[in-house]
């Protein structure tokens, strides 16, 4: 198939879910996508209510925006508030509140913040703007390190000076190793593939080896979901767990080669901290000290006040795929998308922006 619109036929779908429903039998099957762009996709396409009632699909920690700790949130902000200091950040992290404020509603109080859509303008602003430090607040999965650390490179090599990366950048097999031995028990993974096209499939093949759970690489559109789950109700079915990849026309095994090579180059793991899950081990990327000047951590010390969270908010749950938005009691009134609590209404992303938008009837 080569045009979107082949990706979006009912009759083809149709077929898949038979498919799935013979291929699933009695059987109770649970799967879980772990992201963002699934989740709003399986919502969106009404891919749910199309499957039989023995398959689960749960959210997992998709959503870069909403994973980030409130802590990361906290110190953007007590920057932004620094007469020298602009803050650079892509649109998505404007609203997602911390422990006190948010960065829309820093820059309503005239700090000095700035939306961006691509780390090229942060380095625009950085040059315009030389007596000024520019910050970019780096919050993403392995899909836009590349273009993150790319940044650095091209402010050492132009020496610009007044630029800095506070790197809040998580990669995603990580949480993956700690769910699959939680209290959830999962048959299988709808895995990213926006993330796999860097990473590449093979960054799974210890997840059916060490814990027998099925992965399949995913694209977007619903015949891609469909395709993906009629592939992991057949590995269960067959007590054969394995990786596979639905995404063949952007995914390959090895991933993008140049891509984790420019990654590897500006970025080392390091524990970090993921909203309702807390620290996993080598879980998030830091800047290599070889490029810290450019290490807003290193650059700017910051006394923050002590960190909170939104009371009665299930976000950390919803991230971990405890609970669905609906079981939340503030999702829909105190929390929604004009209001939001929590980042997982927040982001285009989330799991409650998903929920509110085409589900807000499901339990």
């Amino acid at each position: 198939m080569k045009y979107i619109d082949e990706f979006r036929k009912l009759g083809p779908a149709l077929s898949i879910v038979k498919s799935i429903e013979k291929k699933a039998g009695n059987q109770q099957m649970t799967f879980m996508e772990v992201c963002g762009t699934h989740t709003m996709a399986i919502a969106r396409s009404g891919i749910r209510q199309m499957l039989p009632e023995n398959i689960n699909l749960i959210s997992g920690p998709g959503c870069p925006v909403c994973v980030t700790p409130n802590s990361t949130i906290d110190y953007s902000i007590e920057l932004a508030r620094r007469d020298n200091v602009i803050i650079t950040t892509f649109g998505d992290m404007m609203r997602v509140p911390g422990s006190y404020s948010s960065l829309a509603k820093e820059r309503a109080k005239k700090s000095n913040i700035k939306i961006v859509t691509s780390t090229i303008d942060a380095l625009e602003i950085a040059r315009q703007n030389p007596h000024k430090k520019v910050v970019f607040i780096g919050v993403g999965f392995e899909t836009t390190a590349p273009t993150i650390a790319a940044s650095i490179l091209i402010a050492e090599k132009e020496n610009i000076k007044n630029y800095f990366v506070l790197s809040a950048h998580k990669v995603m097999p990580p949480p993956m190793d700690v769910l699959s031995r939680g209290d959830i028990p999962l048959n299988g993974y709808i895995c990213p593939g926006h993330v796999s096209a860097i990473i590449g499939s093979k960054s799974y093949d210890f997840l059916p080896e060490k814990y027998g759970i099925a992965c399949v690489v995913a694209g977007f559109e619903p015949l891609d979901i469909l395709k993906s789950i009629d592939m992991l109700a057949d590995q269960v079915a067959r007590s054969n767990p394995s990786v596979e990849t639905e995404y063949k026309r952007v995914v390959t095994p090895e991933g993008n080669i140049h891509a984790k090579a420019v990654m590897n180059k500006v970025f080392e793991e390091d524990d970090s901290e993921w909203r309702g899950i807390g620290v996993i081990p080598k879980s998030g990327l830091k800047i290599r000290s070889n490029y810290k000047m450019f290490d807003a951590e290193e650059k700017f010390s910051v006394d923050l006040p002590p960190v909170k969270e939104a009371e009665g908010c299930l976000c950390g749950e919803v991230l971990q795929g405890k609970v669905i938005p609906t079981d939340c009691p503030l999702f829909g009134s105190v929390c929604n998308p004009s209001e939001p609590v929590g980042p997982c209404m927040v982001s285009t992303e989330g799991t409650c922006a998903a929920y509110y938008k085409y589900l807000r009837s499901e339990r």
